[in-house]
């Protein structure tokens, strides 16, 4: 008997099958206008996508979608890896591309493989609706739907192209179509969270993709392997499909600092949905970044900050990123506020988040205007072989502009000494004093944004995660200033450029 959530699915499937003859109405055309119109859709591909399928084809597509398409379309021996974050539309894009070669006779039988046999009829539920729904599709070539085999998990087509729903495990031998075997490959979704937890599970599941899934082809026919999926663990199916692609194609939320496909997402939504998030679930989800938490700060403490002019001084250090946008592992731009006393590191403040140069210049005078004048600041700035020409070339005319706007000077000091791996320095200088509750985190400041990025980060850090722990590195870089016996300050203003020694404490 169907229980009440099968016949609510029914529905939705079939209202679904509505949604597709509305969107789809025939056109008013001569013979000729329409194998000319068909002609024209066959050689442009978006403007098939376009024509074909509207009620899925709601804005303007990004250009990483377009170009995958074409390299897709135009390798028939193809292996591509589709590592688009969440709502980058990698499964309809791929719907989109299979269909496309399904009606124009380039591939005849498709196998959809997803994480289980219920998910992967889910995923192919809406090839078979289009395909025997579809009013224009049906129009311009034919009847889709076979008289012998239309099941929900597999199905062919009156031209005999095929269609089969696998979950992960399950035999794919003897699946073939006439005498073709499988010419295309889509593995969707086939990572689940519980199952990277056990690395065993997941080099089982491999094992089975390569031994018993793609040997199902035939050597002299080409076949199409197309990969979507997030990369949610450091180990799992996804991460062995990129080592073996012919391209991988990974694609963030964010590129450079700004919405991957603006188009769909804009700047605002997107902030929207990371805000309602931890740090880790959105590098995971949209950022293709997993991050396991608490491997080294598995507790971080928070309390009150002595009044500041209790401080001899205060150390404002910034990590700036090595460019003005977002780079391939999205660094984040960073100033933090650190100061000691009594043996104890305290955070007083903090700039976390990825932005442009001019607003990193900003948090520098910012950090100024909170201090004011209850004690000294130094302002340090990373300054390491990679951001080197990004200090000389960047930073230093445009904090001599900022000087010129507000009249104010900001001494910086670069810290250019050699660092040893950003891990091994954040958990040999940071770990020991968190761990004896000496590094202590502004309690008045446990709700600002950038606060909360800089205790999500303290949490990521691991011996895999060295990519997104700027904040912590910055920390770090503090923390090894007011260690030091002697403090260096330069002065960038027009031109003019000293050295000030201070005695600092010798113990903090």
């Amino acid at each position: 008997m169907a229980t009440a959530l099968d016949k609510q699915a029914l529905a939705n499937w079939e209202a679904f099958r509505q949604s597709i003859i509305r969107a789809t109405p025939i056109p008013v055309e001569t013979f000729a206008e329409k194998q000319k119109r068909i002609k024209f859709l066959l050689d442009n591909p978006e403007e098939f996508n376009k024509f074909y399928f509207p009620n899925f084809y709601l804005c303007e597509p990004a250009k990483f979608q377009i170009k995958s398409s074409k390299r897709v379309l135009n390798n028939p021996e193809w292996y591509e890896v589709r590592a688009w974050a969440r709502d980058l539309a990698k499964s309809t894009r791929t719907m989109f591309d299979v269909i496309y070669l399904v009606v124009s006779g380039k591939k005849k039988n498709i196998i959809l493989v997803s994480n289980s046999e219920d998910n992967a009829e889910r995923l192919i539920t809406p090839y078979r609706l289009i395909l025997e729904s579809n009013q224009r599709l049906i129009n311009d070539f034919g009847i889709q739907k076979g008289m012998n085999m239309w099941t929900s998990t597999e199905f062919t087509t009156v031209k005999g192209a095929s269609f089969r729903a696998l979950g992960a495990g399950q035999s794919p031998r003897g699946t073939r179509s006439e005498a073709i075997r499988p010419d295309c490959i889509l593995i969707d979704d086939i990572d689940t969270d519980e199952e990277c937890r056990n690395p065993e599970r997941i080099t089982n599941k491999w094992e089975w993709i390569e031994s018993a899934l793609i040997p199902t082809r035939a050597t002299s026919i080409p076949l199409l392997i197309i990969f979507c999926g997030n990369i949610i663990a450091e180990y799992c199916c996804i991460t062995e499909a990129i080592k073996k692609a012919d391209k991988v194609d990974i694609v963030n939320i964010r590129t450079n600092g700004v919405s991957s496909w603006i188009e769909r997402n804009s700047e605002e939504q997107i902030d929207r949905v990371l805000s309602k998030m931890s740090f880790s679930s959105a590098q995971r989800e949209y950022f293709n970044n997993p991050i396991t938490e608490g491997k080294v700060f598995k507790e971080l403490s928070f309390g009150k900050i002595p009044p500041l002019h209790k401080f001899k001084y205060l150390v404002a250090y910034g990590d700036p990123s090595p460019s003005n946008k977002e780079i391939a592992k999205n660094s984040f731009k960073t100033i933090v506020l650190v100061g000691a006393l009594s043996n104890k590191f305290y955070v007083v403040k903090c700039f976390l988040e990825q932005t442009l140069n001019s607003r990193f210049i900003d948090w520098y005078y910012d950090m100024r205007s909170f201090v004011g004048d209850k004690t000294v600041i130094y302002n340090y700035i990373e300054n390491n072989t990679l951001q080197d020409p990004f200090y000389e070339q960047v930073f230093k005319p445009m904090f001599f502009q900022k000087q010129k706007e507000t009249g104010h000077l900001i001494s910086i000091i670069p810290d250019d000494r050699k660092k040893p791996d950003k891990f091994t320095r954040i958990e040999g200088t940071l770990e020991p004093i968190n761990r004896m509750g000496s590094l202590i985190f502004n309690e008045d400041e446990k709700t600002n944004p950038h606060m909360q990025r800089l205790i999500d980060q303290f949490k990521a850090v691991s011996p895999q995660n060295k990519h997104l722990i700027d904040g912590p590195d910055a920390v770090e870089g503090a923390v090894f200033v007011l260690n030091t016996k002697n403090v260096s300050v330069t002065n960038i203003s027009l031109g003019n450029r000293y050295a000030l020694n201070q005695r600092s404490n010798k113990r903090m």
